[in-house]
């Protein structure tokens, strides 16, 4: 006969009581060590990189193997080997999308501020600005690319302050500049509205750091009053700006964004473009993208206000209110209608003014291309801020 007993069945309501006595029975400071377990692994998530080069080894010895190096990071005289090296001075860490089961975290393949501060520089410098390196909608890409990489470093390290700026500055530049020197590019090698985006994230990061500051930068007016130009007209923006200190509000560069800013509520283009002749590059190269708004609601005001059969107005002084040269001053007047005699006088008629389809409105043709290889070459310095004027 078996003398062992069966095991005592204790039915599940029971169990339930005696695991919720246990839980009621526990003390206050248990809950509270709980509690602290539960939030110190939170403030020790955030991860510090310890990658002392522009790309992580690991990625470098990856890229290599499956022919992923971009002849910009390519060891020199090596272009054509069957598996070329790369160049550890040269090679910048592509930006790669969050994935799935993927560690983004690990120090080893992040970059510490001082790093990423550059290889900014290096994409600056020894990239973007080059005049050996074409065409430039590749240097863009490339530029582009890398800089994402660097913006994810900088989000999943938290990375704020000095170092933060110093960054978000170059790149709000460097994007600004690319938003005038590419447009009315193909969708393939240039997307305006992604470009865009980019701008936007970074300068809204850069005014949020420049708020929580406990000290004032020394480049806060300037990025206020880019900020004001690139989203010309935008009530939010402006509200934002006449919240600032009155010594801030008062600086040149603002004010002179402010009145642009109401010229273009009140549609007056001509006052818009008269004072659009007194910005630096970089902030004329903002306000680029609105000008064809302007210049249309121009030609369009004067094709109503001049309107007669007798009237003839000089296309000299009509390049000059559209500030453009007199060739593209012509191309503008035939797109949308207007009539220009042998005389080179412009006929204004109401019934003539048309409106072109949207892609014929190219900004790209009507570019005042004088002096474009030397801006190119002084953009280093001013993607720097070390040049901020012609």
């Amino acid at each position: 006969m078996n003398s062992r007993r069966a095991p005592h069945f204790i039915p599940a309501s029971k169990r339930r009581d005696e695991s919720a006595g246990k839980v009621r029975n526990k003390s206050w400071q248990s809950y509270r060590l709980e509690e602290d377990a539960l939030e110190k692994p939170v403030e020790e998530s955030v991860p510090k990189g310890s990658c002392q080069t522009m790309c992580p080894a690991r990625e470098m010895r990856q890229r290599e193997s499956q022919h992923r190096l971009h002849h910009y990071e390519i060891v020199l005289g090596r272009q054509r080997d069957r598996l070329p090296k790369a160049d550890p001075l040269r090679t910048v860490k592509e930006y790669a999308r969050p994935a799935a089961g993927k560690d983004s975290t690990n120090p080893s393949d992040l970059r510490p501020a001082d790093v990423l501060i550059k290889t900014v520089c290096h994409l600056i410098d020894a990239i973007a600005t080059s005049p050996e390196l074409h065409p430039w909608t590749e240097v863009y890409c490339f530029v582009f690319d890398r800089l994402r990489a660097v913006k994810q470093d900088m989000i999943i390290q938290r990375l704020s302050g000095k170092d933060c700026v110093t960054i978000l500055e170059r790149s709000v530049r460097f994007l600004v500049y690319a938003s005038y020197c590419l447009c009315g590019e193909p969708l393939g090698f240039y997307d305006p509205k992604i470009n865009d985006n980019h701008v936007q994230e970074n300068l809204s990061w850069l005014l949020d750091c420049y708020i929580t500051a406990p000290t004032p930068y020394d480049n806060q007016e300037e990025f206020e009053a880019l900020n004001l130009l690139y989203n010309l007209g935008c009530t939010q923006v402006i509200q934002r700006v006449l919240q600032l200190p009155r010594g801030l509000r008062r600086t040149p560069s603002i004010s002179l964004a402010l009145s642009i800013n109401q010229a273009f509520l009140v549609r007056n283009p001509v006052r818009l473009l008269r004072l659009a002749q007194k910005l630096n590059f970089l902030q004329s190269c903002a306000l680029h993208r609105h000008l064809p708004t302007c210049r249309r609601d121009l030609l369009l005001i004067y094709s109503h206000g001049f309107s007669s059969r007798n009237c003839r107005f000089p296309l000299e002084k009509l390049g000059e209110l559209m500030d453009l040269d007199e060739c593209y001053t012509t191309k503008y007047c035939q797109m949308y209608g207007v009539e220009i005699n042998q005389e080179n006088k412009v006929m204004f008629m109401r019934s003539a003014f048309v409106e072109p389809e949207q892609r014929k409105v190219q900004c790209l043709q009507h570019h005042n291309t004088s002096n474009e290889k030397l801006k190119l070459l002084t953009m280093g310095c001013r993607v720097h801020g070390s040049v901020t004027d012609e």
